[in-house]
């Protein structure tokens, strides 16, 4: 029951079926049949009961005199309206030519069912409606139909045609003998029945809107814990967190959330609790539990390992705290916790920031996961992330994405230059970025609400020139200013002149972080932290110690950091070249590598161009 019941309507889909019951013999019912629905019950208290129920009340009470449902399990049964006697519906079986068994209800094939509908919609006396519940399930395929199917349903459309209404009442109202199909999708049905048939009317039902959640609310959160002692305020306050973060859901999502409150102790003033642990299906919240000497100390954790780009660690920190306090968050509860596009030179850090954040809030790795979006060029790519829809290979399969955040809903999420997706893939993640939500091939809905969504690209680094040439948008010789600048501007033109969607960017806002060149001072911090794991940990498995002079190390670090474009992981790619080769082939050529303690005394080009190390055993 509810405490809005001075303002309730009933839902569209009622309106207009009885709009149309004395204009149109039969009807299809196509949507959210599966849900409840809203109805005012007996005493005038708004209530939600199962789709047929309502519909045997709204016929009921329009002036039918019996209401029957056939389904392909429980065949024929009568469906009472709220007072009426069940012998009266009962009866409406046995004057079709049904015999109820002692359930009251009549197996029927699909053939039988053909047969009693055309008796039902001739029969004569007191009009008699026909639900036909589970209609999708009468066929196998809607465009390629068994003999018996086909059958069935040419008697219906003929029938749709030859039914006669008839008057009755005072004052006389045309009837029919209805028969309402309901189905979960409107191409269920064969196109050759519904499509262009005067006689049949399609009639949606959607989804709960906010009106509707909040008719319902009260009488549910009434069951939580403290809801009726609670000011008035609190109470409203609930109320609308539990309406906002419903978005989208049903009402038995409602009734469920609410139960499941109740079975976990679950207090009406933490409903939003409920709706998450609902929605990811997990009890605890590993975001309330990150402790907040973690995030205050993060600056030090993520400046150790992502060096020279200080202004995106204080801006991705600034993210993170928002996400672990709340504030600012969404009333809707379903956008992720955070969303940052990180843009700049390859090899400066974006990466490794995604997995060092992820470190740094669920304790390890564990929860990255990176999809590399340079495999989802082609057009039909989408599919892998959501899942091809039914009929299609792979359907049994799920999508990468959904299914991975379906198994870990609390994690870190990079899309990976995001610039080489296929347009119809950026529709998703606009879809991921305002309402939290993506619905796999399967028609599951997946929710991102607890998620940290990283997208990376190199965008703005280059630029196309008229003749489709590529040319250095901006250098390392840039100062930074001018390189945030240029590449920001690049950004927003890829997105709004080539890719048409400046959607995406308006949702990201300000979290666009423009990353620097790695720069020399910070280029000779990276080598000396690489030269010194590589000389810690030369030979792991062997007791072998190196060491190196500092001429050598100059000479090394020329060689590395000449050529800083390619910026951290150039200077990785340029130590394994000068460093760790020639050391690997220095010790390989000593011999015994028990309890060797050696130094490097000489970086030199050997006459084939192929560095070398010069080695003293200490």
């Amino acid at each position: 029951m509810s405490d809005l019941n001075s303002s309730y309507e009933a839902p569209r889909w009622v309106r207009d079926l009885v709009r149309f019951l004395h204009l149109k013999p039969q009807f299809v019912l196509s949507g959210n049949v599966r849900d409840y629905q809203l109805t005012r019950a007996a005493g005038g208290q708004v209530t939600a009961m199962p789709l047929v129920s309502v519909l045997a009340k709204e016929l009921i009470d329009d002036g039918y005199t019996a209401v029957l449902s056939y389904d392909p399990v429980n065949g024929f049964q009568a469906v009472p309206g709220p007072g009426q006697d069940l012998s009266v519906a009962a009866a409406a079986l046995t004057s079709v030519g049904l015999t109820p068994g002692a359930n009251g209800k009549a197996a029927a094939s699909l053939d039988l069912f053909a047969e009693t509908l055309e008796r039902l919609v001739t029969a004569p006396g007191g009009p008699v409606a026909l639900v036909a519940d589970f209609a999708s399930r009468l066929l196998s395929r809607a465009d390629h139909l068994s003999p018996a199917e086909h059958a069935a349903f040419t008697r219906a459309l003929v029938l749709s045609h030859q039914a006669a209404a008839k008057p009755v009442g005072e004052p006389a109202r045309r009837f029919w003998n209805t028969v309402v199909w309901i189905a979960e999708k409107e191409g269920d049905l064969p196109d050759w029945f519904l499509v262009g048939n005067p006689k049949v009317r399609h009639i949606p039902v959607a989804k709960p809107d906010s009106r509707t959640r909040r008719t319902l609310a009260p009488s549910l959160l009434r069951r939580l814990d403290g809801f009726r002692t609670a000011t008035e305020q609190d109470a409203k306050s609930a109320l609308d967190a539990f309406v906002d973060q419903t978005e989208g859901l049903l009402l038995l999502d409602m009734m469920a959330i609410v139960d499941l409150g109740r079975s976990e102790g679950v207090p009406f003033s933490s409903v939003g609790d409920a709706v998450r642990r609902y929605k990811v299906g997990v009890t605890e919240d590993p975001w309330s539990r990150i402790p907040l000497e973690k995030v205050r100390g993060g600056d030090e954790f993520l400046r150790s390992r992502v060096r020279g780009q200080d202004h995106a660690v204080t801006h991705i920190l600034d993210i993170v705290k928002r996400a672990v306090t709340g504030v600012g968050a969404p009333r809707r509860g379903n956008r992720p916790r955070g969303v940052a596009f990180l843009a700049g030179p390859t090899g400066v850090g974006k990466t490794e920031l995604a997995k060092t954040l992820t470190r740094l809030l669920f304790g390890d790795e564990g929860a990255y996961i990176r999809f590399d979006m340079s495999e989802f060029s082609a057009e039909h790519s989408d599919q892998r992330l959501i899942g091809a829809p039914p009929g299609y290979v792979g359907y049994d399969v799920g999508g990468e994405l959904t299914n991975a955040i379906r198994e870990k809903p609390f994690s870190v999420v990079l899309f990976d230059e995001i610039e080489k997706a296929h347009p119809r893939i950026l529709d998703k993640f606009l879809q991921i970025l305002d309402d939290g939500v993506l619905t796999s091939g399967r028609g599951d809905r997946v929710y991102f609400s607890e998620s940290f969504i990283i997208f990376t690209s190199n965008l703005g680094i280059f630029r196309s020139e008229v003749d489709g040439s590529r040319v250095a948008n901006v250098t390392p010789d840039d100062p930074f200013e001018h390189v945030r600048t240029q590449v920001r501007s690049e950004i927003e033109r890829h997105f709004k002149l080539t890719l048409n969607r400046p959607e995406i960017l308006n949702r990201i806002g300000d979290n666009v972080l423009v990353f620097d060149f790695i720069r020399r001072d910070v280029a000779n911090d990276i080598f000396d932290m690489m030269v010194a794991d590589v000389l810690r940990d030369a030979v792991p498995s062997r007791d072998v110690t190196v060491s190196i002079a500092q001429d050598a190390l100059e000479a090394l670090r020329e060689l590395c950091l000449a050529d800083l474009s390619n910026g951290g992981r150039g200077i990785r790619n340029k130590v394994e070249t000068h460093l760790i080769n020639p050391l690997a082939r220095a010790l390989f050529d000593l011999g015994s590598l028990s309890d060797v303690t050696v130094r490097i005394e000489r970086v030199f080009s050997r006459p084939d161009g192929v560095t070398a190390l010069e080695l003293a055993r200490a």
